[in-house]
């Protein structure tokens, strides 16, 4: 309409959204990578290798209803494949290795690289959940939605 003026401003994400408080989330993240809390920043992430609390030992956040899955091993697997295969790349452009020495350096390097990776990895991708409400951490009950 010509003479209508108000226009409403789209705002994605945050406080706008979803009425709720924004979480800091590089801090979560980054809270997540050195395998703490995400709230606190205090608390272990994690009890084992890639096994995370039930809840944070110092201020009491729930974590065990997290849903990382599947995107820590995928994330992983594209940022180490990067840096071999650039690597790989540079490394035959300059040099004239045999096979077995390729083998010999890019394959443990490889193994290295994904096991040093996953846990800080994962501890992101549940610092980004935790920011953003996501899988309970918003105090609601993950449902299912029907498609009939």
């Amino acid at each position: 309409m010509p003479g209508d003026s108000h226009v409403e401003e789209q705002v994605f994400g945050g406080e706008h959204h979803s009425g709720r408080v924004a979480r800091p989330l590089w801090t979560a993240i980054k809270r997540g990578l050195l395998g703490r809390c995400p709230r606190c920043g205090e608390g272990k992430l994690f009890y084992a290798f890639t096994k995370t609390v039930d809840t944070c030992s110092v201020c009491g956040e729930e974590i065990h209803h997290h849903r990382a899955d599947d995107l820590p091993a995928y994330l992983v697997i594209v940022i180490v494949g990067h840096i071999v295969v650039g690597s790989f790349m540079a490394v035959e452009a300059t040099t004239a290795l045999s096979n077995l020495q390729h083998a010999l350096i890019w394959v443990p390097l490889t193994i290295i690289l994904a096991l040093a990776l996953l846990q800080p990895v994962k501890g992101a991708v549940i610092g980004l959940q935790w920011a953003l409400y996501m899988h309970g951490f918003g105090d609601e009950k993950d449902e299912f939605e029907s498609h009939s």
